[in-house]
């Protein structure tokens, strides 16, 4: 097990539930636009959101956001360690750097900053920014250079006495972030946030994310997660949810439909995609299946709580695999989403 870290409020590894990250995407000196965005976050239930900082300018509107919202708030820094003090200064509650691109005299400044305010640091390397030094001396395997490079930061935080890490090593190979990611869990038991880099566009980057974060999280590794976009951060929230909800890792209704057949008898594409945008948000623990025929909707949802099938104009609904109500077609969604509400409630 991780050690345990609290950012604001919300603690992180040692055993606690695996939080679910975002970014914001817009400027943070669009003070509105990034307040709009991490309130619509917070509405999808995401539990920590991230902001870029490039620069004075940013750092100053942070300030702001940071006034206006009470979410636990990560500023993203690079290059510049007079930005993650002013960050800290402003409220932050975290910071992620990459230490290999700041100076040690900034990373002091940083780390001297952050244990006063009692702050944890993300230290992060990715696949794209590991030390070329390393690389060379690894011949080439990106893997152990990616951890020898973050073993050399833990190194030299835990001698200026900083112990408040989370770790995060990060690939856009897939294969790779699981190898790397298994090896430092294997080596170090600061807690970790996982995420597929430059994963690429919705459809590419949920397939990228859940192989790579859900094999990790069936090996019990990962205590934070984000499943990088190129989407709106909220459809980034709405992913990391279902990949832990079919792990078992967070409450909420667990949604199945089948792939439809020839046997299919109503419009089994539009009942499901309606059921489920329905019930996708609800911190229930039920399950809600959409089959297409009453042949083997009930068959094969036997543990489902609540399902519905069709057939030639009429809808069947079921209880653990029983029958126990037939509608019409044309008001059986309705109908079905009131059934919903009281297995709900």
């Amino acid at each position: 097990m991780t050690k345990k870290i609290r950012i604001k409020n919300l603690p992180i590894g040692g055993g606690a539930p695996i939080s679910v990250q975002s970014m914001t995407n817009v400027s943070v000196c669009d003070v509105d636009s990034t307040l709009r965005q991490i309130n619509d976050l917070q509405n999808s239930d995401c539990d920590i959101v991230r902001i870029a900082l490039p620069d004075n300018k940013a750092a100053e509107a942070f300030s702001i956001v940071r006034k206006n919202t009470d979410m636990p708030l990560v500023a993203d820094i690079h290059f510049d360690g007079r930005l993650a003090v002013a960050a800290i200064e402003a409220g932050a509650d975290k910071i992620r750097i990459n230490p290999g691109n700041m100076s040690f005299k900034q990373l002091d400044s940083v780390i001297d900053c952050a244990k006063s305010n009692g702050i944890p640091i993300r230290l992060g390397v990715n696949g794209g920014s590991v030390n070329r030094d390393l690389l060379k001396k690894h011949n080439g395997d990106k893997v152990l250079a990616i951890e020898a490079n973050l073993r050399q930061y833990i190194t030299y935080f835990e001698d200026k006495g900083f112990d408040k890490i989370v770790l995060s090593v990060k690939s856009s190979d897939v294969s790779e972030m699981v190898r790397v990611n298994r090896s430092i869990a294997a080596s170090f038991d600061y807690p970790i946030h996982l995420g597929v880099t430059e994963a690429g566009p919705a459809y590419q980057g949920l397939v990228k994310n859940s192989v790579g974060i859900g094999t990790l999280l069936l090996d019990g590794i990962g205590d934070t997660i984000r499943v990088s976009l190129t989407a709106n951060p909220v459809e980034e929230v709405r992913a990391a949810k279902e990949i832990l909800k079919s792990l078992n890792l967070r409450d909420g209704v667990k949604f199945v439909s089948c792939p439809k057949c020839g046997r299919c008898g109503y419009d089994l594409e539009k009942a499901a995609t309606e059921i489920y945008e329905y019930v996708k948000d609800m911190r229930k623990n039920i399950k809600v299946a959409v089959m297409g025929c009453e042949v083997n909707g009930p068959g094969e949802c036997l543990d489902a709580d609540v399902g519905i099938a069709g057939a030639n104009g009429r809808c069947v609904f079921f209880k653990y695999g029983k029958i126990y109500k037939t509608v019409d077609e044309s008001v059986a969604v309705e109908e079905f989403k009131r059934e919903i509400d009281l297995i709900a409630k």
